[in-house]
């Protein structure tokens, strides 16, 4: 939670391209995100790629690795596996939201889609307020919310129902955290479901594009990621996290304000998390040397 705090702190000064999304076949799809850090006090320099991948019929789902280089040399100072850092820096950003956005501190949750980046989520939230009591409702899907309140049984401060109607859920729920990363189509078209007052968290930005058209706001990572959506001209009052936390845009304007918002994930994160892991494993790492031309003329 501090980590994503500081690197959306420092979201102006560094320099993010848009991502690459490219779908070889159906729902598949290989994402490139690109990011260059402002300088650290010591005078280096990280440029990083993050390449994640979603292959239906994978387990998990979703793969990635992380790529750093000294943005001086050019040389590559790392591989990293991005399962971890993407997993877990998502659930924190969605922590993020919840706790800015909601209404009140003591709404009621609403997870869809029970994965490992749900898991990722409640774990932030449950570690970052381990006083406040916490009343969570799981869209009931095969035997995965079972395991879902098996994986949290040593939390005593979450108290769990599984919801098997998802129009339920959505009209329950202060907050509905959605982690599906495919829906082919909307997941409550009832406009009338959605509270005042209600937080949606679309993760992966699926099934709630109904939301675009009528929630009083919208809130992203990056507006350059969320430019291409087929409603984005339709936006009301559109916002980047990084202005709230930095006091320039509020986070709620009044208690029935609904708000939507679409973390899906920007490559700052990726490389910032695996640049301070690159740090604090340093002298610890197993070395691959590269054979690399050091001459002009090579061919």
């Amino acid at each position: 939670m501090e980590w994503i705090r500081e690197s959306f702190g420092i979201k102006k000064q560094a320099t993010l391209p848009t991502k690459i999304s490219v779908h070889p076949r159906g729902e598949d799809f290989f994402n490139t995100m690109p990011c260059l850090l402002p300088p650290q006090a010591d005078g280096e320099q990280i440029f990083g790629v993050k390449i994640v991948n979603r292959i239906v019929g994978n387990t998990p789902s979703l793969s990635s690795e992380i790529f750093l280089y000294d943005a001086h040399t050019g040389e590559l100072k790392s591989i990293v596996d991005g399962d971890w850092i993407t997993t877990m820096r998502t659930g924190a950003v969605a922590t993020l939201s919840a706790q800015l956005f909601r209404a009140h501190d003591d709404v009621v949750y609403g997870f869809i889609g029970l994965g490992n980046t749900a898991r990722a989520t409640l774990l932030c939230l449950l570690d970052a307020e381990p006083e406040q009591h916490h009343e969570v409702l799981l869209l009931r899907y095969k035997d995965q919310a079972e395991q879902f309140i098996k994986r949290f049984c040593d939390y005593d401060n979450v108290r769990f129902d599984i919801i098997d109607d998802v129009t339920q859920l959505v009209n329950r729920s202060g907050v509905v955290i959605s982690c599906l990363t495919a829906a082919p189509q909307l997941l409550c078209p009832d406009d009338n479901l959605f509270g005042e007052g209600i937080v949606v968290i679309a993760v992966h930005t699926r099934g709630f594009q109904n939301c675009d058209l009528f929630f009083d706001r919208v809130v992203c990572d990056d507006t350059g990621h969320v430019s291409n959506f087929r409603y984005f001209d339709r936006f009301r009052n559109l916002c980047e996290m990084s202005d709230v936390l930095n006091g320039s845009c509020p986070a709620r304007q009044s208690a029935q304000e609904r708000i939507l918002c679409y973390n899906i994930g920007i490559g700052l994160h990726d490389v910032f998390f695996a640049s301070r892991i690159l740090h604090r494993m340093k002298g610890q790492l197993p070395e691959i040397v590269l054979q690399k031309e050091h001459t002009k003329f090579w061919v």
